[in-house]
């Protein structure tokens, strides 16, 4: 380590070279490189991330090598700098006992300090469900983007972008129960977010822990829970008959694109709605069917 605690290695320049973040912030003009004084520097109250993990291997590097890649920041009020992107290497910096650390100092909305925030933490995949879904409404509620405009600005599908925001439904004291029972895959939150109270989704989170359900079994147990809700609301009518058992029918997906000749239409063999991939993933199978039987002609 350099003398006095500062956070640039010794005989290393200032690195400044491509990164994912530049990217975005190249459409701001030129970052300026500079050494900052960490007790200048605050957190972005916009960060998307909540949890910062152990990061006591960062510590040790810092200690070590210093700090690699500089901080992004922004001018603040009172002649402070605002962090943009570097949370974790902000706070291994301060348990390093660092005085200085390497910062690149943009001039950025807050909007694109965001954006630049969001795309640090993507692009690491260091987010989880709940993390990314609050950074994306903060971008569609907070500067009014549509989740189109959302899936370009982080470089996400406009289907991953629509289902992070899904999982939001789930109430903070349930996400809490989820993260304490090690359910963190997003595919299983969807399912939960759908139960149709927050009973059910417990119901469905002791399931996962006791039964192991995967998937396909938690989509099919919760679909028998709205069923039953169902069940329960038409009962409860008096003046209505007791109804009569239906045979499920099998969940029929459409298309019909405009202005064209044709639609589609696939029939599932289940009554339960499929996820986006498991539809992508039949009309897969069913062009290489179709190539199959072109080439055999």
């Amino acid at each position: 380590m350099s003398s006095g605690n500062r956070g640039l290695p010794e005989k290393r320049l200032m690195r400044h070279d491509r990164h994912f973040v530049d990217e975005l912030a190249q459409r701001m003009g030129e970052g300026i490189g500079r050494m900052v004084r960490v007790t200048s520097i605050v957190s972005n109250q916009d960060q998307p991330r909540t949890s910062l993990g152990d990061f006591s291997d960062l510590v040790k590097s810092i200690q070590k090598h210093g700090v690699l890649e500089p901080l992004l920041v922004r001018k603040g009020e009172r002649g402070q700098y605002e962090l943009v992107s570097g949370e974790r290497r902000f706070h291994a910096a301060m348990q390093a006992e660092l005085t200085e650390v390497p910062c690149i100092e943009l001039q950025v909305s807050d909007q694109h300090a965001l954006e630049i925030a969001l795309i640090e933490n993507l692009q690491r995949q260091n987010l989880n469900a709940f993390e990314e879904g609050e950074g994306f409404r903060t971008l569609v509620d907070k500067y009014g983007y549509t989740h189109e405009e959302v899936s370009t600005a982080v470089g996400r599908s406009r289907v991953t972008v629509s289902e992070s925001l899904k999982v939001l439904v789930i109430p903070a004291e349930i996400r809490a129960e989820c993260r304490h029972a090690d359910i963190n895959a997003k595919g299983m939150l969807l399912e939960i977010a759908k139960a149709p109270s927050p009973d059910a989704m417990r119901a469905l989170i002791q399931a996962i822990v006791v039964e192991q359900l995967d998937r396909r079994d938690l989509r099919e147990r919760r679909a028998k829970m709205a069923e039953d809700v169902d069940r329960e609301i038409v009962s409860g009518d008096q003046t209505s008959e007791k109804p009569k058992a239906e045979i499920p029918r099998p969940f029929v997906w459409r298309y019909q694109p405009k202005d064209r000749p044709f639609k589609v239409s696939l029939a599932f063999t289940t009554s339960v709605e499929p996820e986006t991939d498991e539809v992508i993933a039949a009309l897969e199978e069913l062009l290489e069917e179709l190539r199959s039987s072109v080439g055999n002609d």
